[in-house]
């Protein structure tokens, strides 16, 4: 009887897995089903694209043939927190000059998909069309196993590219097969694939978070002998080459281990949205980048996304740019002197532009998680440059529902948790991870570029209570009065997760909350509703201004080396 990791198919699936048992000797995919077998399959050709359904006129089809790194399970959806790159591999390229479809299946190897899928995907390929490869990951073990997947390898575990086969009985499909080696399917799918006058184009495996015994800070990159065997064949037969393993490895090992893991998701192989966004990139990144004139026209079919979007436009030689990332409290309306301001749009006037570059990219409506998701993020990653400024506030739409309404809440907490919900929208399931993991990318990733993170805590809400004398420090000040009105501190909950997140990343943090609390505190409740426009949380130019100044009292009151860039 064998294992298989699982996750148990609920609306929201915790982060530890159970492992349940498959029985009478069948593997059992995350969905419940016979890997390879006649259900299975039937259940994949339920999210499989027919072939060749989305061509439009006479433009080229690009057909994905892989296993679990292009498609997780047997429907792919991440149900169980993994994906594969297959899933966003279209949003490289213009659907107006070629279509994308993903028909890999998990648990395929060469053999596997050669036999039981191929058919009809070659049925549907016509000239002018582009057949991705990405096929390897499970060729291994016995040729005559309960998983029937390897192929033919005369020399023992040695893989084969050279043309050999041997005759068995297959103890999966209860019939007589001819068994090829590794070259012998490969060199199939490549003569089929041009005798419909299409492309064939060969990927190198997706790496692996698996680093070097002697070189703890590089990853793997043989993958046993596949890479090697994949070029022999690519040059042999005047294939394309990606070399895909190359390609994301080298971004993994430019992460460091923290990053690397996230990239994954339950094993050292499958990979999360975060690792399948990846590897989507750089395929099309290998495209982009290769000579060989038979893909010259797919090429011209890459869109603007194979070039990393950036924000910095502004940026000036020998300044350090300044960028803000955050809410509606950093950035809102900002033009009416009498309605909604974020107090980003105010930096200018605590920053001092001789000395650097202000950039406010906050978005209103934003948590930690949609400024991520909807790559806001990445355009600041992407501008980084060493010496740059990254000042991190959230907090204020964190709160909320995760898997309905608006789909911006995060786990309430500080520490790295993360949880897969079936997003109610769309269906689709994502993992969702912690606040203080969220904070803790953004804060990796500056530092990843060279740039200094500084988190902020969020900005207070008009919101008042009577003191109570106790002088906890938690919802009011230290020292607060009996009967006395004071506004609402969130130190208990957002206060101390910032707090926590900046202690365990050595990262300057900025205690904005109750420095301007405690300003609003002085001013008393009636004066301070001047500072908050239209609610409780948003702000007015006035209090846009006040926050504006409590970023430049709180860099200086920590002895921020980045309190030089102030006026």
């Amino acid at each position: 009887m064998k294992k298989l990791l699982t996750i148990l198919l609920t609306t929201s699936i915790l982060f530890n897995s159970s492992i349940l048992h498959a029985q009478h000797d069948i593997w059992i995919d995350i969905n419940g089903v016979r890997d390879l077998t006649a259900d299975s399959i039937d259940i994949a050709n339920q999210a499989r694209p027919v072939p060749g359904s989305s061509r439009r006129g006479n433009h080229p089809v690009l057909f994905l043939v892989g296993n679990s790194t292009m498609r997780t399970g047997t429907l792919g959806n991440g149900s169980n927190g993994q994906w594969g790159w297959g899933f966003y591999a279209h949003e490289y390229f213009d659907e107006d000059k070629i279509t994308v479809e993903n028909h890999a299946l998990g648990g395929t190897s060469p053999r596997t998909f050669y036999n039981q899928l191929w058919k009809p995907v070659l049925e549907a390929v016509q000239k002018g069309d582009y057949v991705f490869l990405e096929l390897g990951h499970n060729d291994n073990g016995p040729i005559d196993s309960i998983r029937a997947r390897s192929s033919y390898r005369p020399d023992g575990d040695r893989l084969e590219i050279r043309e050999d086969s041997t005759y068995i009985y297959n103890k999966v499909t209860k019939q007589h097969e001819m068994v090829y080696t590794f070259g012998g399917y490969t060199r199939r799918f490549i003569n089929e694939i041009r005798a419909k006058g299409a492309t064939p184009i060969l990927f190198t495996l997706t790496p692996r978070n698996d680093y070097e015994e002697d070189n703890p800070k590089r990853i793997k990159r043989k993958l046993k002998d596949f890479t090697p065997a994949i070029f022999a064949i690519g040059k042999e037969m005047n294939v394309p080459v990606i070399d895909l393993n190359d390609i994301s490895a080298t971004k993994l090992e430019k992460y460091g281990p923290w990053k690397t893991d996230y990239h994954f998701f339950l094993d050292k192989i499958h990979s999360s949205a975060y690792g399948a966004r990846m590897n989507a990139a750089s395929a099309a990144e290998g495209i982009l980048a290769s000579d060989d004139p038979q893909i010259a026209f797919l090429k011209t079919c890459l869109n603007d996304k194979v070039h990393p979007k950036r924000c910095d436009q502004l940026r000036q030689k020998g300044k350090p740019m300044v960028f803000l990332c955050g809410d509606s409290t950093g950035k809102n309306e900002d033009e009416n002197p009498d309605g909604m301001w974020g107090w980003g749009s105010q930096g200018h006037t605590v920053f001092d532009p001789a000395k650097c570059v202000f950039q406010n990219q906050a978005k209103a409506g934003r948590s930690t998680r949609t400024y991520i998701d909807e790559g806001l993020w990445d355009e600041v990653y992407n501008s980084l440059e060493p010496g740059d400024v990254v000042l991190i506030q959230f907090g204020h739409n964190d709160i909320g529902p995760i898997k309905n309404a608006k789909e911006r809440g995060v786990l309430a907490t500080s520490k790295d948790s993360c949880a897969v919900y079936r997003m109610e929208s769309s269906g689709i399931y994502k993992v969702i991870y912690s606040y203080g993991w969220y904070l803790k990318k953004m804060i990796r990733d500056a530092e990843e570029k060279g740039a200094i993170p500084i988190l902020l805590s969020l900005t207070p809400r008009n919101e008042w209570h009577e003191g109570n004398g106790n002088s906890r420090g938690f919802i009011y000040p230290v020292n607060e009065k009996k009967g006395k009105m004071y506004i609402e501190r969130r130190n208990e909950t957002y206060g101390s997760w910032c707090r926590a997140v900046a202690k365990e990343t050595g990262c300057q943090f900025i205690d904005i909350h109750n420095i301007t609390a405690d300003a609003l505190d002085k001013i008393g409740q009636k004066k301070a509703a001047e500072y908050f426009n239209h609610d409780h949380t948003h702000l007015s130019l006035k209090g846009a201004r006040l926050n504006a100044q409590s970023v430049a009292k709180g860099l200086r009151a920590i002895g921020s080396p980045e309190a030089r860039l102030l006026k």
